[in-house]
């Protein structure tokens, strides 16, 4: 046997490695008892792609990308394939002061685009697609703010992995044969108290992001070592000493007539078990009780656990 007849061909994944664009929609849906939903998932699900293309061929500049997920909860019965190996329920996170609570989800979808027009067109036609079978639980708008910052004016995504280096961190391989070519996605929906935050002079709110606000330079925690930053908690060493990275494809949202200013969280990665690992550095603290202090000015309201699997699983739910 020749060496490509036995060469692995790679999983396609979905497009997690989208580039960051001008606009995003983050809808987190139901399944609801409606005759057949499940049956309707399955073929609205499989039909994902088709519309993505309807959508994005009249802008192909448009940079139009959307990506799926499905929650632990309906993955047996609205994909009958078997788990992926860290496939759960969001875990609440219980700090001394601050909780990342667990909220409804069971399916997850992610559009991105240049245009809002795009993910608006597109969001409506899955919507459609789903009928009464799903209700909305959160729709969150999101948008580009100035150079890739967050509403609390730092640059966010800094850390993401770029090259080769997306990829490993985020799509699955062999390891997991249930779920190679798939991705994990943990998502939270902060808002900010923008009155607590404009309190701190610059240096503390560099202080507590652990870089500088101007220009981004990473900063050490040498000058308070028992009180780490967001940087250095959002940081995962393993006993080895291996860094292990996410892909963070954050959006701010907002309307400051409602007062309301906030980032979603979404992280990508290969492995679950980083994510969560960063929000229990971040709400527990590291040590114990010294909590990322981002969070006195950030309240998480939403938490989601999601997996991505690969295109052909979702394109043969219609068989």
């Amino acid at each position: 046997m020749t060496d490509s007849a036995t060469r692995r061909v790679p999983i396609e994944p979905q497009r997690v490695d989208a580039p960051l664009t001008s606009c995003a929609i983050m809808l987190t849906l139901t399944v609801t008892t409606a005759p057949d939903a499940i049956s309707t998932v399955r073929a609205a699900l499989a039909s994902a792609a088709d519309l993505v293309k309807n959508v994005a061929v009249r802008d192909l500049a448009g940079a139009l990308a959307c990506t799926i997920g499905i929650g632990s909860d309906v993955w047996d019965a609205v994909t009958g394939a078997p788990r992926p190996a860290e496939l759960h329920p969001f875990r609440p996170v219980h700090g001394a002061v601050h909780t990342a609570p667990a909220t409804p989800g069971d399916l997850f979808v992610h559009i991105r685009a240049e245009r809002h027009d795009l993910c608006f067109e597109l969001e409506r036609q899955l919507l459609d697609a789903f009928g009464d079978a799903v209700a909305v639980a959160d729709e969150t708008v999101g948008f580009r703010y100035f150079d890739a910052r967050d509403l609390l004016g730092f640059v966010d995504g800094t850390a993401n992995p770029v090259g080769g280096d997306l990829p490993a961190a985020t799509i699955i391989g062999p390891e997991d044969p249930a779920g190679e070519g798939g991705s994990y996605l943990l998502v939270q929906k902060y808002v900010h108290d923008m009155t607590v935050w404009r309190g701190h002079s610059i240096e503390t709110q560099e202080a507590i992001i652990g870089r500088t606000k101007l220009d981004n330079v990473e900063l050490d925690d040498a000058a308070a070592p028992d009180q780490k930053s967001h940087k250095t908690l959002s940081t995962i060493v393993d006993e080895a000493g291996v860094e292990h990275d996410i892909l963070r494809d954050n959006m701010p949202f907002g309307a400051p007539g409602r007062g309301e200013f906030g980032t979603y969280f979404l992280g990508y990665a290969r492995e679950l078990w980083v994510v969560e690992r960063m929000l229990e550095r971040m709400f527990i603290g590291d040590p114990p009780g010294k909590h990322d202090r981002m969070l006195d000015a950030s309240t998480p309201l939403t938490g989601g656990v999601f997996f991505i699997p690969p295109p052909a699983l979702l394109d043969g739910l219609g068989d």
